[in-house]
C-alpha cells in the first residue's frame, strides 16, 4: 500500500485523488465553534478510521457549507442549517463531516435521498466530465442507525494523476442529515469499509448527544 506523505499546517484540508476533478480543500473559514446547543455533535478525530501512520487532527465546527464542497456532493446541500468539521492526516488521507439540519422530518429524508442518489450518479457523472479517466461505485449496504444510514465508495483514476478512493456515509435522525466522507489516493482494497461503516454508524447516533 503506497501512501504520499504531506506535512499538513492546522489550515491542511483535503488532497483529492485526480488533479483536475480533486476533492478540492475543504478548510472553513466560518466563525469559531458553535455553541454545543446550538448544533449537532460532530465527530471528533479517535472516531474516524484509524491512519496506520499518522494522527487524525481536526477543524473547529463551523457554521455553513466547507467553501469548497466535498466530491459527489457538490451543488447538493443547502448552507441554512449546515455545519461542518474537516478532518486531515500527515498524509493524503483526509474526512469531512457536514450536518444540516432541516426544518421537518419530510424535508431530512428528501435532503438525504437526494445525496445518496447524487453518490450513486457520481461515477458516470465523474466520467462525462473527464472521459480519458475512468470511475466506478459499490454500495457497501445500510447501516443500522437511528433512522438509517448508508455507506457507498467511489473510485477514480485518470492518466494524469494518481487514482482516488473516496467512502461516503450518509444517515438521518429526524429532521438531521449527516453526510461523512473519507478520501486518500489508492483504490478499493485500501478502503477501510468495516471501520467507516462503524464511524457512519457513530456519526449519526451523536447527533442529538447535546
Amino acid at each position: 500500500m503506497h501512501r504520499h506523505k504531506h506535512k499538513r499546517s492546522h489550515r491542511a484540508a483535503a488532497l483529492g485523488a485526480v488533479a483536475a476533478a480533486a476533492v478540492v480543500a475543504v478548510v472553513g473559514t466560518g466563525p469559531a465553534q458553535a455553541s454545543a446547543q446550538a448544533v449537532p455533535a460532530h465527530l471528533v478525530p479517535r472516531e474516524l478510521p484509524p491512519h496506520p501512520a499518522s494522527d487524525w487532527y481536526a477543524s473547529d465546527v463551523i457554521k455553513g457549507l466547507p467553501e469548497n464542497a466535498p466530491f459527489c456532493v457538490e451543488n447538493t446541500l443547502p448552507s441554512a442549517g449546515a455545519t461542518h468539521r474537516t478532518f486531515w492526516t500527515e498524509y493524503d488521507t483526509n474526512a469531512t463531516q457536514i450536518v444540516v439540519r432541516t426544518g421537518t422530518v419530510d424535508a431530512a429524508r428528501k435532503l438525504a435521498a437526494a445525496a445518496e442518489k447524487k453518490i450513486q450518479n457520481c461515477a458516470a457523472d465523474w466520467e462525462r466530465k473527464f472521459p480519458a479517466g475512468t470511475a466506478s461505485w459499490r454500495d457497501y449496504g445500510a447501516v443500522q442507525a437511528e433512522d438509517g444510514a448508508h455507506v457507498y465508495g467511489v473510485h477514480t483514476s485518470h492518466p494524469d494523476s494518481e487514482p482516488g478512493i473516496h467512502l461516503f456515509g450518509v444517515g438521518r435522525d429526524g429532521r438531521t442529515v449527516t453526510i461523512v466522507r473519507w478520501g486518500e489516493m489508492g483504490g478499493y482494497d485500501q478502503a477501510p469499509v468495516d471501520a467507516f461503516r462503524h464511524t457512519t454508524k457513530t456519526a449519526v447516533v451523536k447527533l442529538y448527544q447535546e
